[in-house]
Parts: C-alpha cells; sequence; structure tokens
C-alpha cells in the first residue's frame, strides 16, 4: 500500500511528515498536486489490483479515521467495502474511488 500526500495544499504543508509517523509501516509520499485544491488537505491511498480512494478536506483531527482505513483497506481483496458506514467520517471526504 501507498500513501500519496499532496504537498500543494500549502496550509498543511507539514501534514506530510505527520502522516509518515502516523501510519507507521506505510509507504507516504509527498506528491505534485492532486488536483484537489477546493478540499485540501488531499491523500490518496493505492495498491496494485485495488481500488484506489482519494480523501480530502482532511486535517490532524482525522488521524485515526485513516489509520482505521489503512487497516480495513490492506485487508480488503481488492479495495472494496460492502458498507461504507466502516469508513466513518472519511465516507464524507471521499473525493473519487478510482478501479485498480
Amino acid at each position: 500500500m501507498k500513501v500519496s500526500v499532496c504537498r500543494s495544499c500549502a496550509p498543511q504543508a507539514q501534514f506530510v511528515d505527520f502522516l509518515r509517523k502516523g501510519l507507521e509501516g506505510i509507504e507516504v509520499e509527498s506528491v505534485d498536486c492532486m488536483s484537489g485544491c477546493t478540499r485540501a488537505q488531499t491523500v490518496a491511498f493505492r495498491a496494485s489490483g485495488k481500488v484506489a480512494y482519494l480523501f480530502g478536506d482532511l486535517t490532524r483531527d482525522d488521524l485515526a479515521e485513516l489509520q482505521n482505513f489503512a487497516r480495513l483497506y490492506a485487508l480488503s481483496q481488492d479495495g472494496t467495502f460492502a458498507d461504507a458506514r466502516v469508513l466513518g467520517s472519511l465516507r464524507t471526504k471521499a473525493i473519487a474511488r478510482i478501479p485498480g
């Protein structure tokens, strides 16, 4: 699994370092603009053969939800979930679900 954090979202410039510490054991990379500017801070989760997710409007307060999502995503065979309620508040912060 790889987590991409938009570095163009200026108000959250150090968010990538925060996630690297909070998502220990997961590759977290800083990337150029992911076109989520109206919903900064944006973060994408992806893994080979799985649906990818793009979330926006994230803050440090979402760390527990992101950790839970990472755990569930790792356990999911294809990256999908039968019930979106397991995503908690991230359900309302999802910008896109991209086929794998």
